[in-house]
């Protein structure tokens, strides 16, 4: 066991966490030659087209230092804010974390709150200075930035980079003499903390753990505490770049097990596993449950497809575990469930999954928050709004709170002024201005949660040229004067695009949205009239004119009421159509509405 070194690599995003994970691994030989790949442990075909990490991969490496074996449990971690989670769940498996920072662009916003997780959990930290052998490499400055940061001595830091291979064997050096061997009783009862899972369509579930007391043997008989149901391990062993099956794996290693579940509910990421005759009384305290940010609702294209969608959710709810997802139903859609996510990347890369690997087209609404409402019967007590169209009427309504955030933005400072006019736009309230070196600044603002879910992000690294930050937390609910912005097409409301807005901004979001649906809904056979609404008051309207034959065409001369008459029948006509006709909304509809300042 004094043999096993357990970490993770955490960073920002574009730091370079993944190209160093395939530095180590060539150096330690873990991959041969014709394995080779750039991004080797992003395994989905999103993560390479993209070029991000979506999901935390976990492989063992063997190394011999000084004469000893080591083996060296890796975790490869996402940096984007939206898989935050996956981050969570790799550091409680860890004992120490390699903290990496791009030389060229020093700390960033979330190289800052993955670190505060990592240390929560009283991980060793290695900071490792990345992509030194850049031109716009600054070494010394972004060194005596981390040293301030960390608290630590400079040369401390290891100088590498993750595309020469530069500092590697220091990295490894360093992960052996500073990072804690894995402590834990090899005698005692079983516990393990399951840290992921994913769906094999031959073998049923594959559980990730890491054992923290005792083993666990092929065939024996185990429990999961959380479910409180028995299982046989049927295969136990290592994650190599392919699984390794092994008689046992022993405290302090981290391994998959296959006990041949189907069902995707008796697979909860944080759970413990112990032995069925000999049960642990300590369950592992690992990571608290995921709190979804964003809501929208997902419906199948087709309403047969129904379970088959619901089927494909809880596949991927098992390799994702930060999608929470429950049934609802709309009139314009029919079926569907709603589902939370952590933020808008993370809503996009969930839609393209099931498009990809489950071959489902799906609708996606436009996306929200949760919001509070109090009516004026139970002013004490709230009713929760995760659906726009579930607010109760206006009239008993008595306040509404929506959630606010504390957002961490870290720019240069020629950007300072743009930043902070897009936040105080989007009802934000500057709390701080620090100044962490004369050229980059930190901003702190409170900001309600549902500005920033549609293009904040997008918008923020526009106005300071890519170079800004983002992190940000919730801090609870404000009151605040919201209304629901209602859209009629034909005199029918579509419940799919209604939205909670605050009072100020409707009129103005009305008129875009309408204009926005004017130019993406086909034309028909009659007019379409497209109003946005707050209660029973019209704020803006657009008509989409119908398709027309040229009745008249026929008429070469002639009394003018002939054609009067013609035309009469056809306006009869078109009248008839629009009392029975009915519009259908084409899916880019329900996603532009979120690219409304495009």
């Amino acid at each position: 066991m004094k043999n096993i070194r357990n970490f993770c690599i955490i960073a920002h995003i574009d730091h370079g966490k993944s190209t160093l994970a395939d530095r180590l691994l060539d150096y330690t030989g873990s991959v041969t030659e014709r394995e080779k790949q750039n991004q080797l442990l992003d395994s989905m075909d999103l993560e390479r087209e993209r070029g991000i990490t979506i999901k935390s991969h976990a492989i063992q490496m063997d190394y011999i230092y000084k004469g000893e074996e080591y083996v060296l449990n890796l975790i490869d971690t996402p940096g984007h804010v939206d898989f935050s989670y996956e981050v969570s769940r790799s550091i409680a498996a860890c004992e120490g974390a390699l903290l990496i920072v791009d030389a060229a662009q020093s700390i960033q916003a979330q190289t800052i709150s993955n670190l505060y997780l990592a240390l929560e959990n009283d991980l060793e930290i290695i900071p490792v200075l990345n992509k030194v052998d850049l031109p716009s490499a600054n070494p010394e400055e972004v060194t005596d930035d981390i040293v301030e940061l960390l608290g630590c001595n400079p040369e401390d830091v290891i100088h590498a980079s993750g595309k020469t291979g530069f500092g590697v064997d220091k990295i490894l050096e360093a992960v052996i003499e500073r990072i804690p061997a894995p402590k834990g009783d090899p005698d005692g009862p079983l516990q393990a903390l399951i840290f992921d899972s994913v769906y094999n369509t031959f073998r049923g579930i594959e559980t990730y753990f890491r054992v923290f007391n005792g083993e666990i043997k092929k065939g024996q008989k185990i429990k999961f505490v959380a479910t409180d149901k028995e299982y046989f391990a049927d295969e136990v062993g290592t994650l190599k770049l392919t699984q390794v099956a092994k008689k046992s794996v022993k405290t302090g290693d981290v391994g998959y097990l296959i006990t041949g579940i189907k069902t995707a509910k008796e697979v909860k990421v944080g759970d413990t596993i112990t032995d069925f005759e000999r049960p642990t009384t300590n369950i592992v305290e690992g990571f608290e449950d995921v709190k979804p940010m964003v809501f929208a609702g997902i419906y199948p294209v087709d309403t047969e497809d129904y379970e088959e969608l619901r089927n494909s959710m809880e596949k991927l709810q098992l390799n994702d575990a930060s999608l929470v997802f429950f049934p609802e139903s709309s009139a314009a859609l029919g079926f569907g469930f709603r589902c939370g996510f952590l933020g808008m990347l993370h809503m996009e890369i969930i839609q393209e999954r099931l498009e990809r690997e489950f071959d489902m087209t799906v609708i996606t609404t436009v996306p929200n928050v949760s919001y509070n409402a109090y009516t004026n019967k139970n002013p004490d007590t709230p009713f929760i709004v995760n659906n726009p169209s579930d607010l109760p009427d206006p009239s008993t309504v008595n306040r509404v709170e929506e959630p606010y955030i504390k957002a961490t933005i870290i720019t240069k400072a020629d950007f300072v002024g743009n930043v902070m006019s897009l936040c105080i736009e989007k009802r934000g309230m500057i709390l701080n201005q620090t100044y962490l070196t004369p050229e980059r600044v930190e901003l702190t603002f409170d900001m309600p949660l549902a500005e920033i879910v549609f293009d904040f992000y997008d918008r923020l690294k526009t106005v300071s040229k890519g170079y800004a930050s983002f992190d940000y937390h919730p801090i609870g609910m404000k009151t605040s004067k919201l209304v629901r912005l209602d859209i009629l097409l034909n005199a029918q409301t579509v419940d799919a695009l209604s939205a909670l807005i605050h009072a100020d901004n409707a009129q103005n979001i009305g008129k875009k949205m309408c204009e926005k649906l004017k130019e993406l809904i086909p034309r028909q056979q009659f007019d379409i009239p497209i109003q946005a609404a707050i209660g029973a008051k019209i704020i803006s309207r657009e008509t989409i004119k119908a398709l027309r034959k040229d009745v008249t065409a026929k008429c070469y001369g002639g009394d003018i009421s002939r054609k009067r008459k013609l035309l009469e029948k056809q306006k009869k006509g078109k009248k008839r159509m629009r009392q029975v006709g009915n519009v259908e909304i084409p899916q880019q509809a329900f996603m532009a509405v979120l690219k409304l300042n495009d």
